[in-house]
Formats: structure tokens, C-alpha cells, sequence
């Protein structure tokens, strides 16, 4: 039985809370949900949730990249909105970075998110 691997970047944000970027067991990645906060300076993109969707994806993709994985690895994608008018514009922005192979998912809105963002990703990525 293989143990879990705990796994954190730099070239992702760090945790705000007690837990890690992202944990490896076996051959399954569980990414912790990402806000769209900068890496490099912690700052959280207000800009809109377009651009709020593209920083948490950016995220997302430097934890997959740190552990091995990609995009095409993703199983679940878990996508929590502050607001379902927000809907159309993040699954805009989600339908660029996942083009082939889409994994399952739901989306829900929330009454917050951390920090008070519109959009806030998790996923669950597996690969042989």
C-alpha cells in the first residue's frame, strides 16, 4: 500500500489554513480548492470573475504540474460560486483550460468564499 505524499509549489499560492496544496495517494491527486490569489505576492485578482476564474485555474494547473499531472489527468472538478449569475462567464473561462476529456463535476453557489472571492476550484486528478 503506497503511503500519501503531501505536495505544496511556489508557483502556487500558499495556504491560508491548515492544509496543503495537495496530497498524492497512490496514483490519485487531490487538489486543495484554489482562490484566485497571485502566488508571487498573495494578492487576490479583483478584476473580475473571468480573470478570477483564470488566476484559480492557473493555480490549479501549477499544482497538477508540480505533481506530474495535467489537465486531461482531471477525474472531478468540484467549482464553487459566490454567485450562480457568475455561471456562464466561469464555464467560459473552464472550458479553455479543460478541451479534451472533460472531467465530472458540480457547480454550486455559496453564501462565501474564503476572502470573499467569486469562484473557488477544487479537483481530483488520477493517472496510471
Amino acid at each position: 500500500m503506497s503511503k500519501k505524499e503531501i505536495l505544496n509549489t511556489d508557483k502556487a499560492p500558499a495556504a491560508i489554513g491548515p492544509y496543503n496544496q495537495a496530497i498524492k495517494a497512490g496514483n490519485t491527486l487531490y487538489v486543495s480548492g484554489q482562490i484566485p490569489l497571485v502566488p508571487e505576492t498573495m494578492e487576490l485578482i479583483s478584476s473580475g470573475v473571468k480573470d478570477e476564474a483564470h488566476q484559480v485555474l492557473k493555480n490549479v494547473e501549477a499544482i497538477l504540474t508540480n505533481a506530474g499531472y495535467t489537465f486531461q489527468d482531471v477525474v472531478k472538478a468540484s467549482i464553487f460560486l459566490s454567485d450562480m449569475g457568475n455561471f456562464a462567464l466561469v464555464n467560459d473561462v473552464y472550458a479553455e483550460y479543460f478541451k479534451d476529456a472533460q472531467p465530472a463535476r458540480e457547480c454550486v453557489a455559496v453564501k462565501t468564499l474564503p476572502k470573499n472571492v467569486n469562484v473557488e476550484i477544487s479537483v481530483i486528478a488520477w493517472k496510471d
